[in-house]
């Protein structure tokens, strides 16, 4: 992949997963990105995960003798890397680079399940007895069923625990968060499901306690990602300390609070950066409010083009798509990237008429996602070896930027505005990036102008 054509796209990968519209007035949390640049000595694929790799396995090392020789393991690990100034942090941010880089600079580093030593205390004994861990502590106090959780041993769960600096992003005069608000926040930490740091390396995304109707059947999601910054969760809370187990499963302590994400259409609309095309289309065409409304699907997977991909058209046919006349084919042509009551991820599955949510499995996946645009489908493959993973849409365009994490489904960055297969002699013909003239795509859409429905 061309790293040029990365480059747009920079911006948008360190914070895809945003707060929704009510924690930046509950909540107020700061955003910290990171403003270096990595693109001036980018390393090879195998450098980095090398490098990832070995310092995982260094600072587990060392991790084993801190841990056994203290009373208190989330202590421990907390002030090891505090003092050994995160070694696996920096060597990432010294090797890698951030936009697409878990799909350019990764590979299977395997699993790391074992215990560095026999843990005995529960995941909320050792978060409410952390000095590190103290506002997190006070939070779930205020809620007796997540006390029981997280002491329970129904499951081994995963909790991404923010550390109390991570509160301290607060800004003082911050409005206090409803006591219904703030067990989410708390829900969207815990994953019911075991995930140790050798599992989060080749995972793209990990499932939360939080459950939301917006999203069907399964429970909303956070990401994790390798960049600039290291190991992080939904591209801006970085994994600080890192397996530290407790007798019902297992504890990485992050520095900022992870919140629930918005709707997909508010993700287009804070980044205009990248998607100010794809919102004018969606706004013009009458689409946009149609894929906000919840009320009548259920999760939902959006194809966003950027606004490279709109330029790759060329002038002509964007003149055309964006004037009044073509404004019905422009409809139909983004009706073509919008699955409704399906949620792809890149390593998940939820539909609205199955009974559960389903996990890709590794090697290759193949799904026909119908979309708005009546009649047709998207014929999407997922290649998954470890954490590298391809996702190609009618087995030409590619995923660029994977799994935008929103409260009613989820967005996938592609590399070309997707272009519905024309018929000829009964044999449907798709799209390659040939050349494209205003009649041929008036001649491809043509059949389904006004065919839009939800």
């Amino acid at each position: 992949m061309k790293f040029t054509y990365i480059l747009p796209l920079a911006a948008l990968t360190t914070a895809f997963v945003l707060p929704e519209q009510q924690v930046f007035s509950e909540l107020a949390v700061e955003s910290h990105r990171s403003a270096d640049s990595a693109f001036d000595k980018l390393p090879s694929k195998q450098q980095v995960v090398d490098q990832v790799e070995h310092s995982f396995e260094k600072l587990t090392g060392k991790l084993d003798k801190a841990i056994k020789c203290s009373k208190h393991a989330l202590d421990s690990a907390i002030d090891y890397a505090t003092e050994a100034g995160n070694d696996v942090a920096e060597k990432v941010q010294k090797t890698g680079f951030e936009a697409a880089s878990w799909m350019d600079s990764t590979a299977h580093l395997g699993s790391n399940g074992h215990h560095h030593n026999e843990p005995n205390q529960t995941l909320y004994q050792l978060i409410s007895t952390s000095k590190y861990t103290t506002k997190l502590a006070a939070a779930i106090n205020e809620y007796p069923d997540l006390v029981v959780l997280l002491n329970g041993t129904i499951a081994n769960y995963t909790v991404f625990a923010p550390i109390d600096s991570a509160f301290d992003k607060i800004p003082d005069k911050a409005p206090k968060p409803s006591k219904e608000f703030l067990k989410k926040v708390l829900l969207y930490h815990v994953s019911p499901d075991f995930y140790p740091a050798g599992k989060v390396l080749v995972t793209h995304t990990v499932p939360t306690a939080l459950t939301v109707d917006t999203v069907g059947i399964g429970p909303q999601r956070v990401s994790t990602n390798i960049g600039l910054r290291g190991l992080t969760v939904n591209f801006y809370a970085r994994i600080i300390a890192i397996d530290i187990f407790g007798t019902n499963g297992v504890i990485h302590g992050i520095d900022s609070l992870l919140v629930p994400p918005p709707n997909a259409v508010d993700i287009i609309q804070f980044l205009p950066g990248e998607f100010s095309t794809l919102e004018l289309g969606l706004t013009k065409t009458g689409l946009l409010p149609i894929i906000n409304d919840t009320s009548k699907h259920i999760g939902g997977t959006v194809f966003a083009p950027s606004n490279f991909a709109f330029q790759k058209l060329g002038p002509k046919i964007n003149g055309f798509l964006f004037s009044s006349y073509g404004q019905k084919y422009l409809k139909a042509l983004l009706s073509y990237h919008v699955v409704a009551n399906q949620t792809l991820y890149s390593d998940a599955y939820y539909a609205v008429d199955s009974v559960e949510s389903k996990d890709i499995p590794k090697g290759t996946f193949h799904i026909d996602l119908p979309t708005l645009l009546v009649g047709k489908s998207l014929s999407v493959n997922v290649a998954r070896y470890g954490r590298i993973i391809v996702i190609r849409i009618n087995a030409f365009s590619q995923v660029t930027i994977e799994d935008g994490i929103a409260a009613d489904g989820v967005i996938q960055v592609v590399s070309d505005v997707l272009i519905p297969p024309k018929r000829i002699d009964h044999m449907e013909q798709h799209y390659r990036g040939e050349e494209l003239t205003v009649e041929d795509l008036q001649d491809r859409l043509e059949p389904f102008v006004e065919s839009v429905e939800l």
